[in-house]
């Protein structure tokens, strides 16, 4: 059996512990500003390790979407595993392991969700359309899903929170949180529909364009009709039933976790909302939500924090 060599020591000193949460920030914020956003909402240790794991998460996806995603191999992503070995084993690799090696002491986590994300990326190297839904779902569960279950161990739960009086211990939404993240995923490819085919990557089910009599040639054409509009309004509605989903087990999280669970998710679940207005245009027109209306989002997110 074909031995991959160990993860190389790091040949000069790495970040203090400061430096990497800082690089982890700046990271997060450059790259994710509706996602940094919600994390301002939480308190300071909290924050700081979803930066960590965020900035993990976004190495692994450039790894086959970012510049070099050319250079990658299974043999990468062999090596890449190795590395995930090595930090939660306490030993980083790059600067920003560091901060991850702090996260993983202060809120213990699984590695298999991060395993996953790897084989998620694992499938982008060989797949660039999906048949069925049940079949995308476990794309989306892979790269995103896990996000949810990386970070429910930061968020918390509410220990006071019993699921019922005659039942022992309380309830962790590991559903839920696998639900928000397929939620936004989806999101992602319904906003992202005409870069990605540029890419020559399709992630709409073949099976939902046959459905709605819209082909291939026409996504390449970047087409919008009744035809296109229909389609849209039904994968909108799927993802809208995630949201709904992931919704339900807020309530279970810490005190300190629901604001900011609340408003990521009313904020990226917004992407939506902006698809509808451009009247389904993701070929021309990016959907983003402004920022006057992430600001209008937060006290919502925080009234139904109290109250839901």
């Amino acid at each position: 059996m074909l031995q991959l060599p160990r993860p190389p020591l790091p040949t000069t000193p790495l970040a203090s512990l400061e430096e990497s949460y800082e690089l982890c920030r700046q990271i997060t914020e450059k790259f994710s500003k509706t996602f940094y956003l919600g994390t301002l909402l939480m308190p300071k240790e909290k924050r700081q390790a979803i930066w960590a794991i965020y900035v993990w998460c976004r190495r692994t996806d450039e790894l086959v979407d970012g510049p070099q995603a050319g250079l990658t191999t299974p043999e990468t992503l062999d090596q890449w595993e190795q590395n995930l070995d090595s930090i939660f084993a306490g030993s980083p690799i790059e600067d920003a392991d560091v901060a991850l090696v702090d996260a993983l002491q202060r809120y213990p986590m699984d590695i298999q969700p991060f395993r996953d994300m790897i084989a998620g990326q694992r499938m982008d190297l060989y797949r660039n359309r999906y048949e069925t839904f049940e079949e995308l779902k476990l794309y989306c569960y892979r790269v995103a899903g896990t996000v949810g279950l990386m970070t429910s161990p930061v968020l918390g739960v509410d220990q006071r929170r019993g699921t019922a009086p005659w039942e022992q211990g309380y309830y962790i939404p590991e559903e839920e949180a696998i639900a928000l993240g397929i939620a936004n995923q989806l999101a992602n490819i319904l906003r992202d529909v005409g870069e990605d085919v540029q890419r020559g990557r399709i992630y709409l089910p073949l099976e939902d364009l046959e459905l709605f009599n819209y082909t291939e040639e026409d996504l390449l054409k970047g087409v919008i009709d009744e035809r296109w509009q229909a389609l849209m309004q039904f994968q909108i509605q799927r993802a809208r039933q995630y949201y709904t989903s992931a919704e339900r087990g807020i309530q279970s999280l810490c005190s300190d976790a629901r604001w900011p669970v609340w408003a990521a998710l009313m904020l990226y679940q917004g992407i939506l909302d902006v698809i509808e207005a451009n009247n389904y245009d993701v070929f021309t027109k990016r959907a983003f939500v402004p920022t006057t209306k992430k600001m209008v989002y937060l006290p919502v997110a925080w009234l139904r924090a109290q109250a839901l």
